[in-house]
């Protein structure tokens, strides 16, 4: 517990140091629409929107002592002993403290959720769909956690697993289109290099990087069992559950007004 805590202070202290920012990335084959504010939000993605405004909420939230934000970061004793199940989730909609680096992880959690869920995820069993994606964030958010666990303070990883998500879908992205055009500060490259160059721009830049390095590790074992070991080894595993297609169908999950 003194552990995590420790972690959490140096993590929030780091943040609020740090002089450099990551820079955004323009990424091909995606387009906003104008209007206002709420024309906006609302033609996200549903499970962009959702994320990125539970982010939004919880971020705005904790910074302005709603709550502490040691309710809300991650914590299996607290979740087994007191029942406090929002932790689950939680840990993945905070961006830090009020900060340029938080408003450009926020930035992140927009920008890269949708340019995958609206360029078709991988076909998991509802047509590369909001399903299939709704499948993808349950198996990130286990496969993090999990492996939060078993890495026991080997890494210095804090228990808030935004940023770390974050590089999960964009991993993935990356691999599911490899080939799309992506650029930061100008300097042109595929997609494949994209997860890749902010790693090395964190390293070059004295940022945290052991998030990054973990959310990527995690979406690399997504797509080796869904790209990979069906090519390889004949074996496809991993499908969408049933009641995930039964709720959002198949294709993209349009909510009735």
């Amino acid at each position: 517990e003194k552990r995590r805590d420790d972690c959490i202070r140096k993590n929030n202290k780091t943040n609020k140091k740090l002089p450099h920012t990551m820079p955004r990335a323009n990424v091909g084959g995606v387009n906003d629409v104008g209007g206002g504010p709420e024309e906006w939000f609302m033609s996200l993605p549903i499970v962009t929107r959702c994320w990125f405004g539970g982010t939004l909420l919880t971020t705005c939230a904790a910074n302005f002592n709603m709550f502490s934000v040691y309710k809300i970061i991650w914590s299996f004793e607290s979740i087994k002993d007191n029942f406090e199940i929002w932790r689950v989730l939680t840990p993945f909609m905070y961006a830090g403290p009020f900060s340029i680096n938080s408003l450009f992880l926020m930035y992140m959690v927009y920008q890269f959720s949708k340019q995958y869920e609206s360029g078709g995820p991988y076909n998991t069993g509802a047509g590369g769909g909001t399903a299939d994606y709704v499948f993808m964030m349950m198996l990130g958010i286990l496969l993090l956690l999990v492996s939060f666990v078993l890495l026991g303070g080997m890494v210095p990883l804090p228990p808030i697993f935004t940023q770390n998500l974050v590089f999960y879908v964009l991993y993935i992205w990356s691999k599911r289109n490899p080939t799309n055009a992506a650029n930061i500060w100008g300097f042109q490259m595929k997609a494949y290099q994209l997860p890749f160059a902010y790693l090395a721009i964190n390293v070059l830049m004295g940022n945290p990087y052991w998030g990054l390095i973990h959310g990527m590790a995690c979406g690399h074992v997504y797509y080796f069992c869904v790209d990979v070991v069906p090519l390889v080894y004949g074996k496809d595993f991993l499908h969408t559950p049933q009641f995930l297609i039964d709720y959002f169908g198949i294709g993209e999950y349009h909510p009735q007004n």
